[in-house]
């Protein structure tokens, strides 16, 4: 019991599965989660990972193998399998001998095999136990559980991420990898004590010196304070956002109890491009967690993984001493 005090140097199940000095994600965004960011993250001792959703094939292809020559140590990419191009994703990986694969928005059956035939370590994102053990059944060698804080597309059932591990743990026997409203030392500490062998940060590292967001969008996430965002859009795919024009143009037209194809209609194509990536604050889609109340500051990854460990290890000796 209570695991994490015993670990030496923080390794643990998750450390050793990809061969990283600390148990930390880098989570893979659409548009923040480029090239520079999985390097830098990877570079700081972390798991750097490339976000695909945001990429046509031969952009992700570009990415992988920049951060190839950018870092030396383990980096993956995040595949959400809704994606039109899903084959091509997937054979560029392993052309290019990535050997790490996050899976989301899908069914974990679909390519977990087929990934790890070709030697790649696959992990697949929940944000329920029904969906943890249906990961699990399917193969998978690690889960990430995601709570209703996170940002951008999240859960139906709105379970809380301190609510969701302990959960997940009990019912799970491969790695946890805990997520959603973690951006501190103490959350990473808190959800390795319910039973987390790691955390996947993304909010946090948006607001880095390294992340693909537009400087604007960066700074809309420091200036955002509790209450600043919403999860929305529960009849298409639920998704966390930053309060602005678009998202009070969304409660307009909940007021008319409007179909799913009219939110389609208003949702348009590329709002979370030009919201994130181009720097729309009024009509682009800003996804981001409810910890960014908590983000005060744009600062390199470096920093920001250091910062993290020694918040984690202060808090460890003051828990350990109560």
């Amino acid at each position: 019991m209570y695991e994490f005090f015993k670990v030496n140097n923080m390794t643990n199940r998750i450390t050793k599965l990809f061969n990283i000095k600390y148990p930390i994600i880098q989570a893979g965004m659409i548009w923040n989660s480029g090239w520079r960011l999985a390097s830098a993250s990877s570079n700081s001792g972390i798991l750097g990972l490339i976000g695909a959703g945001s990429m046509y094939p031969d952009v992700l292809r570009e990415h992988i193998q920049k951060c190839k020559k950018a870092t030396d140590k383990p980096f993956g990419v995040n595949v959400p399998m809704l994606y039109p191009n899903i084959e091509e994703i997937m054979d560029i990986i392993v052309d290019e001998g990535v050997k790490i694969v996050f899976t989301s928005a899908g069914n974990p059956k679909t390519w977990t095999k087929w990934l790890q035939e070709r030697g790649i370590t696959v992990v697949h994102v929940v944000s329920s136990v029904k969906f943890a053990l249906k990961a699990q059944e399917a193969g998978v060698d690690a889960v990430v559980a995601e709570g209703f804080e996170a940002g951008g597309h999240n859960g139906r059932d709105e379970t809380t991420t301190l609510t969701l591990i302990p959960m997940v743990k009990e019912q799970i026997k491969i790695p946890l990898i805990a997520a959603g409203g973690i951006a501190t030392g103490k959350a990473m500490l808190a959800c390795m004590v319910l039973g987390a062998d790691a955390v996947q940060v993304g909010s946090r590292f948006v607001a880095s010196e390294e992340s693909s967001a537009h400087q604007s969008f960066k700074q809309v996430v420091v200036d955002a304070k509790e209450g600043d965002t919403q999860l929305t859009l529960k009849e298409l795919a639920p998704v966390r956002l930053i309060k602005n024009k678009f998202f009070n143009d969304i409660q307009e037209l909940y007021k008319q109890s409007p179909t799913p194809e009219q939110l389609l209609k208003l949702l348009g194509r590329a709002r979370a491009k030009r919201g994130m990536f181009e720097g729309d604050l009024d009509d682009g889609e800003l996804e981001i967690g409810q910890i960014s109340g908590l983000i005060h500051d744009i600062k390199p990854v470096s920093k920001i993984v250091s910062e993290m460990i020694a918040e984690y290890n202060a808090a460890k000796s003051e828990v350990s001493s109560l």
